[in-house]
Parts: structure tokens; sequence; C-alpha cells
């Protein structure tokens, strides 16, 4: 039965959530654009008259498309060059979905993406749609084929393994102090100095790139805020060579990704790097530079909508 515009209608008001959370069970919005699409079809071969509650059923073939994608991603990102990072989402991106409690915006926070990579499909899925999307257990039980209460004991196991994966509670900070912060980082970086770095950073600072294989990025993490204020300033030191190798100076700008303070670098309106930072209250806590092409396309396209003003400054 071919659906109507009103079924069409319908499922295009979901989209929007139906791409949050498919965004947050994959670290990925190419791949969540593809769940997303692929439920579409499914929606299209069902009889939406017989079924009672098309939001419910909708989100059920999502997060068990997610949850096939997820079993494969597991095996493919084993051969993965270097760290595997997720697809960061700059400010106004639809599929950062709702924002509207700590738990939410918690819950796509750059930090708790990777530590999702920790969970289990199963406790990834209860967790996303519980922490982020309210979800009630019975409703859970019923999108994942398990009884209640399992939900229950997934989900306190998932929010714990989280709980337990963070070094520090996530410290929420308004954008005046999210851009002195990013001011006081790039000042110091620039200095050419590592002492101004070293005050700025916790003493368990850690920094990580994900190159993808197709642009430099350290295999392993540098930790320690002396690692790390010396890898940043080597980082941010001009050089041909650098110049060389990403085809020109780019501009660095102050934004936001995934709800927390970003750098986005931007070369010829391409951005070719987003560095999100977590902030706690003893400082920047961990830098996750996300320089893979592949996974900055979108932010490319929602980049080039608008108007960022000025740089903060042209590296290289």
């Amino acid at each position: 039965m071919p659906l109507t515009l009103d079924d069409v209608d319908r499922f295009e008001a979901f989209r929007p959530r139906l791409e949050a959370v498919a965004y947050r069970l994959l670290g990925s919005a190419s791949e969540a654009e593809d769940a997303v699409q692929e439920t579409f079809l499914r929606w299209q071969g069902a009889d939406p008259d017989r079924i009672e509650v098309p939001e419910a059923w909708l989100t059920k073939v999502l997060t068990n498309l997610c949850l096939n994608q997820l079993t494969s991603a597991r095996a493919r990102r084993e051969t993965y060059v270097g760290q595997w990072l997720p697809e960061p989402l700059l400010a106004g991106d639809r599929m950062l979905g709702p924002a509207d409690t700590a738990e939410q915006r918690e819950s796509v926070s750059y930090a708790v993406l990777v530590l999702l990579e920790r969970l289990s499909p199963n406790e990834r899925a209860v967790y996303v749609l519980r922490e982020a999307f309210d979800y009630p257990h019975r409703e859970i039980a019923e999108i994942l084929d398990i009884t209640e209460a399992s939900s229950q004991q997934i989900f306190h196991r998932a929010k714990k393994h989280v709980a337990d994966g963070r070094a520090r509670t996530r410290t929420e900070i308004d954008e005046a102090a999210a851009r002195r912060i990013i001011d006081e980082f790039l000042a110091a970086a620039a200095s050419g100095r590592t002492e101004p770095l070293v005050q700025l950073l916790t003493g368990d600072a850690v920094a990580v790139g994900d190159g993808g294989g197709k642009v430099p990025a350290r295999a392993r993490a540098f930790e320690g805020a002396l690692a790390v204020a010396k890898f940043m300033r080597g980082l941010f030191k001009p050089s041909a060579a650098k110049r060389a190798l990403v085809g020109g100076s780019p501009d660095v700008y102050a934004w936001t990704a995934n709800g927390d303070p970003a750098l986005v670098v931007v070369l010829d309106g391409r951005v070719i790097g987003v560095m999100c930072l977590e902030i706690s209250a003893d400082g920047i806590a961990a830098f996750r530079n996300q320089v893979n092409p592949d996974k900055l396309e979108r932010a490319t396209r929602l980049w080039a909508a608008g108007d960022h003003g000025k740089p903060l400054l042209t590296v290289f």
C-alpha cells in the first residue's frame, strides 16, 4: 500500500528526533542519516493504518537498525587507523536533538559520546533512549524485546560505566566564560612557552586526535599537563611544512561543538579540524581533535551556511 502525503509528512515531522537518536547511538552523522533513510524505506513498505503508534514503531525500527550497525562498526573500528573519535556536530545542527535538561546536554557531549563506545550495543541503546529522550523503561523494553526489569538493570549498569569513565563531573559554562577560556588557551599556545599552557590544564589532561589514516594524527593520546602543553605549543608553532601539509594558512574560530567549547579550523571555506575542549572546574581536562576529512563534511556544509565573524587567529 503506497504512502499517503499525510504518512510522509508524519515521518518527516519525526525525522529530526530519529536523527538525534541515531547520532547518539552511532557517533556518526553520515551513518545516522543512512539509518534514518533505511527506516523511511521500512515505513514505506509497511501499512501505516495497521500501526497503532507510528512514533514507537519508527523508533523500534531505527534502534534495531542502529544496533546491527554498531555490531559491524565494532569490527571495522578494530582495523581503524589510529584513534577513533565521533563525528562532531557544530552549534545549530538539528541532529544534536533536545537540550532542555542537563542530562540531554550531557548525553550528546563529545566526552560522553567517546565513553559510549565502551558500552555494549544494548547498553548504549538503553542509555540513550532513557537518558537523552526520557523513554520509560516499559517502552524501551518493547523496542529492544527485553523485559522492563532488564531495561532498568542495563540502564543502571550503563550509567555507572559512563560515570566511572569520567574523571570529573561535566562543568557547564556560559558562552562568555567559554570564550574567555579559549582566548586564554590560544594566547598561551601562540606564546611559544609551555608554562602558560600548563597553568590552564588539569594535571591529568589528555589530548587525542582522529585522522583516520588520511591526515597525520598521533596513534596514542598525550597524557598529563606537561605532555599536552608541549604538544599544543608545537601544534600552534608556524612552519612551512605545516602550511604545505594542509595547503595554506587556516583560520581558527571559537565555536561550540556538541554543546561544549570548540575551535573550528577553516581553510578556503572548508572545515579541516574541530578541536573539542572538555572543561572542568580545575581547567581544561581534554582536547579531542577531529581532523578526518570524512567526518567533517557535515560541519563544512553547516559552516558554509552561516556567518561566523572574524577568526581569532590564522595559524601556520
